[in-house]
């Protein structure tokens, strides 16, 4: 624990501008970012005496053992250069709000030439037009499919809409009229994509035009007697009404605004927003955080703004946005939103209305998610304690492991030989720091032998990057860190309580071995082996037995068995990935369009060999130095063993379209 009085400024050192400043631990790590309009004023407050100070932070500035900053000319700067620092270094006393769960977004793919209507989760790309997110992925195909009637636009995946576009007809929408069916040529590119911005517009909110269109086209359709179409636009106007109906109607004036509302105690926070677009409820989303640094509702209220709308550009910020408290750098705040927009966004606080009623809902909401949350975590918190004091007991440890790495090796018959870590922190998964290993020493199958490469391995690389950061150096000395460490979060800069391997004596004394041999004598090791589910420790003849019913079994069981489908995942990538390899790989230059070129003139790799130069010198793009080089890898390729079909064990020719 550092005195703050330590590492504070000198007298006159620190600017009385806008600026970001950033705490770091004795490891160089970042733990907390903050902007203050004032540096010197900002700064000054965190260096009074301990007592007067908010308990986390003083355990913030406790921990830290260094304090830097950066000036900027605006708080609109120093509120993107703060945004922009918290992503980057993920530091421990900020305030992060955390999905959850990834919610589902209904997303139309218009950087395609023929665009696609899907369900989308996770991070959004560039060239998609995304509406939510909703609460459950039903929702979306059930909304799609009411819609499909009157905008059929291609839902299928690029690899049904290529084998239609083959075999000359489409699938099954395409025959019950829920799909223009592009891939057989019934629609021109420009008329598919203009029934996909139709769809977008009308999931936009811009749904009175098409209705009324399809009203006007009924009746001119029943005044000419044309009764089948005007019953069939009848029924192309409901189901728009009915998608229409999915989303309430909850603002009378058609706004598309975003409210946000906060539910807090001491410990934690919880966050709901509804996105309201044409004055309709088209998705709603909820964060929990935990309170690690001291921060009020306005403060929760910034950083919630800045992690919504810190990747968003145009339309997916809205033109409003009503929040239970306005942040204290409002103007900046505000300028910020407008300038993601590319036009003015209003932040203000609901005062009356419809809004205001919304708005209590929304935060009823909050309300209700703090609760559900308080309820499950208290369940779960009780119970992964419990689980780490009996690893603890039954292990000897002289506290709770607070962070558990298990190791496990996996291989087919002795090829393709990896090894995983997963990572535990207070009994839950950490799979940011999730770390795979090829065994590079030898060939072959050695579990044992391969557990002390990789023991040694990880360990290694942690002594080195102690020694980098300036934990610790020659004579006692701390060392300087020469290479300007950034602080960002390193791949094996954290230590664990306990080390976890799959499998028994063997594998726990060359896990042992490993560690003593690079001196490291305070992490403790365990193996868990799965025949009966005995935990072997170090240079023990017999093995801990933990009761079934434990909490303590049941974790160690979870952490083990983590590790093993995450090193069978990876063993298998490398295997379809060995097993897709072609002789052409060896060819220096050679990328996946020419490898494919050449798979699409002869037809296969076997008809590719037996091919002249000059016959690949045919082929687009190939010059004779390149059709030498192709020839030479094949005539140097070891025959491929025969395929065979495990289904009737007969061998199979290699006439086909092998991949390149």
């Amino acid at each position: 624990m550092a005195d703050p009085t330590s590492y504070r400024p000198a007298p006159g050192q620190i600017p009385d501008t806008p600026g970001v400043y950033k705490f770091r631990d004795e490891h160089r790590r970042v733990i907390y970012v903050g902007k203050a309009k004032s540096l010197k004023q900002r700064l000054a407050n965190y260096f009074q005496p301990l007592a007067s100070l908010h308990p986390r932070t003083a355990t913030m500035v406790t921990t830290a053992a260094s304090v830097e900053w950066t000036v900027v000319s605006t708080e609109v700067e120093a509120l993107q250069l703060e945004y922009s620092w918290i992503k980057e270094y993920d530091p421990r006393f900020n305030v992060k709000y955390r999905d959850d769960k990834s919610y589902p977004y209904l997303a139309v793919t218009l950087d395609e030439e023929f665009p696609r209507v899907q369900v989308m989760r996770g991070h959004k790309k560039k060239g998609v037009r995304y509406f939510g997110p909703y609460a459950h992925a039903w929702a979306i195909r059930e909304t799609v499919d009411l819609m499909l009637r009157v905008f059929p636009v291609r839902t299928c995946s690029a690899g049904v809409f290529r084998n239609a576009a083959s075999a000359g007809r489409p699938c099954l929408l395409g025959y019950i009229g829920k799909c223009s069916a592009p891939c057989v040529g019934r629609v021109t590119p420009q008329e598919h994509r203009e029934l996909a911005d139709d769809f977008c517009d009308f999931m936009a909110g811009r749904t009175g035009t098409y209705i009324r269109r399809l009203e006007k086209e009924m009746a001119a359709a029943a005044e000419e007697m044309e009764y089948e179409r005007a019953a069939r636009l009848r029924d192309d106007a409901e189901a728009l009404r009915r998608a229409m109906e999915k989303s309430a109607v909850v603002l009378a004036d058609a706004t598309d605004a975003d409210l946000i509302a906060l539910a807090e105690d001491e410990l934690e926070a919880a966050v709901q927003i509804f996105h309201v677009r044409g004055g309709r409820v088209r998705g709603q989303r909820g964060w929990v955080t935990d309170k690690v640094e001291a921060v009020d509702t306005a403060g929760l209220v910034e950083h919630a703004l800045q992690q919504l709308y810190g990747e968003e550009t145009g339309e997916a910020v809205p033109k409003e946005v009503l929040v239970p408290a306005l942040p204290d750098d409002a103007g900046a705040v505000t300028e910020w939103l407008s300038g993601r927009r590319g036009s003015q966004v209003s932040l203000r606080i609901p005062q009356r209305g419809d809004k205001k009623d919304l708005m209590a809902t929304v935060a009823r909401n909050a309300q209700q998610a703090l609760v559900l949350h308080k309820t499950k975590r208290a369940s779960d918190l009780t119970t992964r304690s419990r689980a780490l004091e009996e690893i603890a007991e039954a292990l000897d440890l002289g506290s709770a492991p607070l962070r558990i790495e298990c190791f496990d090796i996996s291989h087919l018959q002795g090829e393709d030989v990896v090894a995983s870590m997963v990572v535990f922190e207070d009994g839950l998964p950490r799979k940011s720091e999730y770390r795979r290993f090829q065994i590079k020493s030898f060939e072959g199958q050695d579990d044992v032998r391969s557990m002390h490469e990789v023991i040694g391995r990880r360990f290694r690389r942690y002594l080195a990057e102690k020694e980098r950061t300036g934990e610790w150096g020659e004579d006692g000395e701390v060392a300087v860190d020469e290479d300007g460490d950034d602080g960002r979060p390193k791949r094996f800069a954290y230590p664990p309580q306990l080390v976890v391997v799959d499998g028994g004596q063997p594998q726990v004394a060359a896990a042992r071995r490993a560690l003593d041999e690079l001196g490291i004598d305070d992490v403790a090791v365990c193996g868990l082996a799965k025949r009966l589910e005995e935990v072997w420790l170090p240079g023990e003849d017999d093995p801990v037995v933990l009761p079934r019913s434990s909490e303590g079994l049941y974790l160690l069981q979870r952490v083990r068995d983590t590790a093993h489908d995450f090193a069978i995942r990876y063993q298998r990538s490398k295997r379809t990935k060995r097993l897709r390899s072609s002789p052409l790989d060896a060819v220096p230059g050679l990328g996946d369009t020419r490898k494919q070129a050449l798979i699409k003139h002869f037809g296969s790799v076997k008809r590719l060999k037996q091919a002249t130069i000059e016959q690949i010198c045919e082929v687009p793009g190939f010059g004779r130095k390149t059709a030498e080089a192709v020839a030479v890898a094949l005539a140097e390729a070891a025959p491929a063993a025969p395929a065979v079909n495990t289904a009737t064990g007969e061998i199979m020719e290699d006439d086909g379209g092998t991949t390149a």
